[in-house]
């Protein structure tokens, strides 16, 4: 009489199966991660399996027909995958502080361009009333006029 050693054989084609489930899952992660083009035939290759048992997968199957339906874009372009893109409320709050901070600076340069009209003004007063008592310049000296040699 014959021992029945299939269970063994039915427990090896079950690991061989979540094997290569884990494999596809992964090379479909990594792939969109990486922004590359997604379809059965990319997928099939890279993760080592068959097209045809791709599609007899229904949670794959339908998980590279939603990811194939998003453009990529080229391959020159480095775009984060979806779960390393900026949020759009992180974004507001960037923009919001970049916002502030243009305010300041032309806040800023307002009163700095106010402050050289009122210097320029005061030294120009100064030129034409004859002042030249001016704290931030030297005294001009005339040069000396040199006779022939």
């Amino acid at each position: 009489m014959r021992v029945n050693n299939s269970h063994h054989v039915i427990a090896a084609a079950r690991r061989r199966t979540e094997l290569t489930r884990d494999r596809a899952i992964a090379t479909l992660r990594r792939m969109d991660s990486s922004s590359r083009a997604i379809n059965f035939d990319t997928v099939a290759r890279e993760a080592g399996v068959s097209r045809s048992w791709l599609y007899t997968q229904g949670d794959l199957r339908a998980e590279i027909e939603r990811l194939r339906q998003h453009p990529r874009p080229e391959a020159s372009s480095a775009v984060l995958p979806d779960r390393q893109r900026a949020s759009d409320t992180s974004l507001l709050r960037r923009l919001e502080a970049a916002t502030d901070r243009i305010r300041r600076l032309e806040s800023e340069n307002h009163d700095l361009r106010d402050a050289l009209a009122r210097a320029l003004g005061e030294r120009r007063a100064a030129d034409v009333l004859g002042r030249t008592t001016s704290r931030d310049t030297p005294k001009r000296r005339t040069s000396k006029i040199i006779g022939p040699c």
